[in-house]
């Protein structure tokens, strides 16, 4: 029996064991048709205790629990596909709430991985060995959402990750205060607060779209894929935002501290980040929906700097070109590149996404140019990437895309230009508004590496699976 065979097995019986879930979903049938000729008016029937129970009971697995945070994206299924919090409250502020809620994934990891790097012999070990890998689970992950509305339009948000590859034990990714209402009552900062949006604290960055569908952690359910992209523009720093929403235009400005966690230490060598978008984002109709950001990241001084190394979490591709002496924590970040940028850098990405009915198509465009203090001159690298995903069935249940991934660039120490390019077909299921089900082949190169890095020649692939809880 093949390891891809039995890795179908290991799928279908995930599913069958949530298909009476599943099967006890009634379809949603919309709302009346709009060109029904106008009945004569009745009495509204009286309310029911009981049916209205029962049916807040149903949409909370069909739809989702109700939400109670004002400016909020929610944490299941009705998130796909929001970006930035708009300036719709969604929900009547009815005095303090505390919410809280969690994420949770686990994989099956079947990969194969080769190289033709040259042997590296140190101590008797060839560094440029290969760890064996082969078919089995990856240890899960889950976060921990805690939100508080604090005021009209004022709420504080927390996120720890209670288990991570790169951490055992529980630790805090962020938090944050989010403005958007005025606490005091004067008529020109109530209506500037209407297209205005104020975050401070330490918080995931908003440079690019592309944070905004990966999996982070535990938290897996916006990615419509298992992995993220190859150059992981994702961090968290210190700092304030401040953002302008109207008429689908967003515009957003920030100044952060630059790097991952705070010091008053060594203040010759640290300076802040910039940050910058630009964009609009419109339902043009009930159908097309059409969203283009850009995105600038500027940081000139910095200790270390860490956007392409600021998921403390770790990749979802365990081991992959890694050799016989890595550990799961130590090696986190197998599978992705990392430019080594790490005192100086200025990236920019463009996100383009429409959406039109049940298809969706977004795209990466990214250039990034930095060095450490080391260097003399700056390195570039440029990263491209397009998502094509299709959902169907009632409340797009279902869902099956296809991702291509490139990236090249400048490594210090390495002549030419050295990446990687990759491939991911998958596709997935909603059993609930919670529950989502993923599956994934992906094949990712790598090229340009000398003979004795242990990437020359390199490649993984192999499939996947999945599973998310968010709430």
């Amino acid at each position: 029996m093949t390891s891809t065979f039995r890795l179908a097995l290991a799928l279908t019986a995930l599913l069958a064991l949530t298909w009476p879930a599943a099967a006890q979903q009634a379809p949603d049938n919309g709302s009346p048709s709009t060109g029904a000729a106008a009945a004569p008016a009745t009495p509204a029937p009286e309310s029911d205790p009981a049916t209205d129970a029962a049916a807040a009971a149903e949409s909370s697995w069909k739809k989702g629990r109700p939400i109670v945070i004002q400016y909020y994206r929610p944490q299941d299924k009705r998130g796909i596909n929001m970006f930035e919090t708009t300036k719709d409250p969604g929900v009547e502020f009815k005095g303090f709430k505390l919410d809280v809620g969690a994420a949770f994934a686990a994989q099956v990891q079947d990969l194969t991985h080769r190289n033709s790097a040259r042997p590296n012999i140190t101590n008797g070990v060839d560094a440029n060995q290969l760890m064996p890998i082969g078919l089995g689970f990856n240890n899960p992950t889950a976060n921990l959402n805690l939100h508080a509305q604090l005021a009209p339009g004022i709420h504080v948000a927390l996120t720890s990750y209670l288990s991570a590859r790169h951490h055992n034990e529980t630790w805090v990714k962020d938090g944050y205060l989010q403005i958007d209402q005025s606490p005091i009552d004067w008529v020109p900062l109530k209506a500037l607060m209407e297209i205005v949006t104020v975050r401070f604290g330490d918080f995931e960055i908003n440079y690019g779209d592309a944070h905004f569908r990966r999996s982070d952690n535990g938290n897996a359910l916006y990615n419509p894929f298992i992995g993220n992209y190859i150059l992981d523009s994702f961090t968290t720093q210190i700092g304030g935002e401040v953002y302008l929403k109207t008429s689908g235009v967003i515009a957003m400005a920030a100044v952060t501290a630059g790097e991952l966690r705070g010091t008053v230490t060594t203040p010759g060598q640290r300076g802040p980040s910039l940050i910058g978008k630009l964009g609009v984002d419109r339902q043009i109709n009930k159908s097309l929906r059409v969203r283009l950001t850009g995105s600038m990241y500027k940081s000139d001084k910095a200790m270390s700097d860490t956007l392409y190394s600021g998921d403390r979490a770790g990749s979802r591709y365990y081991f992959v070109l890694e050799n016989t002496a890595a550990t799961e924590s130590a090696q986190k970040d197998s599978g992705l590149i990392n430019p080594g940028f790490k005192n100086q850098i200025t990236a920019h990405q463009v996100n383009p996404f429409v959406k039109f009915r049940g298809l969706e198509v977004f795209g990466v465009i990214e250039q990034a140019k930095g060095k450490a203090t080391t260097e003399i001159t700056e390195r570039t690298w440029h990263q491209y990437a397009v998502d094509t995903v299709y959902r169907f069935l009632p409340d797009e249940k279902l869902f099956a895309g296809v991702r291509y991934n490139k990236a090249t660039g400048q490594m210090a120490g390495v002549v030419g230009d050295v990446g990687a390019n990759r491939w991911e077909f998958g596709g997935g299921w909603f059993i609930t508004a919670n529950v989502v089900a993923k599956a994934e082949y992906v094949n990712q190169k790598y090229v340009g590496y000398p003979a004795s890095n242990i990437k020359n020649g390199g490649q993984f692939k192999g499939f996947m699976a999945e599973g998310v809880i968010g709430f």
